[in-house]
């Protein structure tokens, strides 16, 4: 299969490694310094799943370099806030064969694709296995909460098709399954994200310590609880019948296997970059303004992410 992978940082390493090293022909698309640095050592990821190192096919530093390369995937990494402007210009060089799997985390990456690609052409992923950036083109694998899920949000794409794209990723070592139901999947992880994530960064600490936390839970409880009232007006059904009920998968499986894992978000603002706020917890203020459902957890955890967003860029 020709892949091309747009993003080679913490996922985009992991995806272009092992899907290479299973024997796919496989490229690569990044900012020129990057691209430099995989030129020279190629893309390596070590952790929780061994250490693999390959060198990719091709390494491209322009979109229109895809142009006429008839790739029959795309997997897209980039950062949410990048979904619209990316996806505007790959739809303009992408063959009508080429799948795009959008990876990245949040609510809106879907439906910012779907202006300029065809629904039928993308795949949404939940992807919920931690990586951190070690490097230009390297990764760690830290932990994995449950298999990555595939599927097509408006069930435009073919079962088998999915099928077999969740076959190649689980014979290249990413547990995978696919699911006619993805969105439940998605939003399971949104909520997740915006209990942990933001709340992580502010702090500096790992999962595990908010948990143990009395204050800290008490906030998360209450993200979730708006985050559910939210989804209920949205009408979005979710994996759990209410928040009650996510609370205790929550507290009683999903952090006991992530506990030692630092927040994304925290790694952003450590490198000075832009975190993804936006598209969780401020997915979930917009969508709660829409349908007249206060969120005031959420938007203070956002105003107080934001803050120290824009003080460690000062």
């Amino acid at each position: 299969m020709k892949i091309l992978v747009f993003g080679l940082g913490a996922l985009g390493s992991v995806y272009s490694c092992l899907l290479k090293e299973q024997g796919h022909q496989v490229d690569g698309l990044d900012r020129e310094v990057v691209i430099n640095s995989v030129k020279e050592n190629g893309v390596q990821v070590s952790g929780i799943w061994g250490d693999h190192a390959v060198h990719l096919d091709g390494l491209l530093t322009e979109i229109e370099e895809i142009r006429d390369k008839e790739y029959d995937l795309l997997v897209l990494t980039v950062k949410s806030y990048e979904t619209e402007e990316v996806t505007r210009l790959i739809a303009k060089v992408i063959s009508p064969g080429t799948f795009v799997l959008l990876a990245q985390n949040g609510y809106g990456n879907f439906e910012a694709a779907a202006q300029f690609i065809q629904a039928s052409q993308l795949i949404l992923g939940r992807v919920i296995f931690g990586a951190e950036t070690t490097g230009l083109g390297t990764s760690k694998v830290t932990v994995i909460a449950d298999d990555v899920v595939i599927g097509s949000p408006a069930n435009l794409i073919d079962i088998p098709v999915l099928e077999n794209f969740s076959q190649i990723f689980n014979e290249a070592g990413i547990p995978t399954r696919t699911s006619t139901e993805v969105m439940k999947f998605v939003w399971g992880k949104i909520i997740y994200n915006s209990a942990l994530n933001p709340l992580g960064a502010i702090l500096e600490v790992p999962y595990g310590k908010l948990a143990e936390n009395l204050h800290t839970r008490s906030l998360m409880n209450s993200m979730i609880e708006e985050i559910f009232a939210v989804l209920s007006a949205h009408g979005q059904e979710t994996l759990w019948p209410d928040a009650e009920g996510y609370q205790k998968a929550f507290y009683g499986q999903m952090i006991p296997t992530t506990a030692l894992h630092h927040a994304s978000m925290l790694q952003d603002i450590q490198r000075g970059r832009k975190t993804e706020i936006d598209a969780l917890n401020g997915a979930v203020l917009k969508l709660g303004e829409r349908y007249g459902i206060a969120t005031p957890v959420n938007k203070v955890i956002v105003a107080l992410l934001q803050a120290k967003e824009e003080m460690r860029n000062q």
